[in-house]
């Protein structure tokens, strides 16, 4: 059906649908369970069909499956959808409906984004689980040197990689007991950051070599060559090199009327991750 538009509301049990005609007239609305099997069993007749919904955890395996089956399918950003989410009557019915009359009327009233491939995504989920493994360890390390200083001692300073290493010898004798087993966690954790730095490494040279070209920079390493490469995945998704810095929160925010411009902070739209990578870079040189 070429000739419908679908709204689909997304949860994590069960999205809720409404289906318009070419007029705008309700043809349908149900509610369909969150499962591939289901949702293709459910959307196959309506291959062809404009499908909206807004951005979340599920919509990228689902706007991927919608596509597959033949759907023109349209996610909205929902940090800029305030129609729908600061409605004094919302519902997850209501919504839907509301998804599907606005992407009938103007699609660009959705703000689409467009997600990334599924390979790409689980690239860049190596870096993101090497990231979460370095706050944890930082954690931990700001723990273990705080509860030292707290009785007067004070541990060496050194690197995060060989702090399991100087704390050993170290650790006071009235604190080894309490502390030892988190600095083993410590030693366990810089090993398997170890290991995702090989891994990553090894991934940006043999699948993306466009990174060598960012590595030119001073400050730029693999992390984050591989990271803007995986974020951004298509240069082609930009007309010029500038709309980059606006899409990843780089510029300043605008609110201009009549005569007056406001001089505001940088907006810290886009992908949180890359953005302090970045500025760390910057940081760098």
């Amino acid at each position: 059906m070429t000739n419908v538009t679908i709204g689909m509301d997304l949860g994590d049990k069960n999205h809720e649908v409404c289906v318009l005609d070419q007029k705008g007239h309700l043809m349908d609305r149900f509610a369909v369970g969150n499962t591939r099997k289901q949702i293709r069993k459910v959307f196959l007749p309506y291959a062809g069909a404009l499908v909206a919904m807004e951005n979340g955890t599920h919509s990228p395996w689902i706007s991927r499956d919608l596509e597959a089956l033949g759907c023109k399918v349209l996610v909205g950003n929902a940090r800029k959808l305030r129609m729908i989410w600061a409605r004094s009557q919302k519902t997850d019915v209501k919504d839907a409906e509301m998804l599907a009359r606005i992407a009938r009327f103007d699609r660009q009233l959705l703000y689409p984004i467009r997600h990334r491939s599924q390979q790409a995504q689980i690239d860049l989920e190596q870096i993101k689980a090497r990231d979460l493994l370095v706050r944890l360890r930082t954690d931990l390390i700001n723990h273990v040197r705080s509860t030292v200083k707290a009785i007067g001692e004070r541990l060496p300073a050194c690197s995060a990689d060989c702090f399991h290493k100087r704390a050993q010898t170290s650790m006071p004798d009235s604190l080894r007991t309490v502390l030892m087993p988190l600095v083993e966690q410590i030693a366990s954790l810089t090993q398997q950051i170890r290991g995702y730095n090989c891994k990553i490494e090894q991934l940006a040279l043999a699948v993306y070599p466009e990174t060598a070209c960012l590595q030119q920079i001073q400050g730029v390493g693999f992390i984050t060559s591989l990271a803007f490469v995986l974020t951004l995945e298509s240069p082609n998704r930009f007309d010029k090199s500038r709309a980059v810095g606006p899409h990843l929160g780089l510029t300043p925010r605008q609110d201009q009327s009549g005569g007056c411009d406001k001089q505001l902070r940088i907006s810290k739209e886009g992908d949180v991750y890359l953005r302090r990578l970045l500025v760390s870079c910057a940081q760098y040189i």
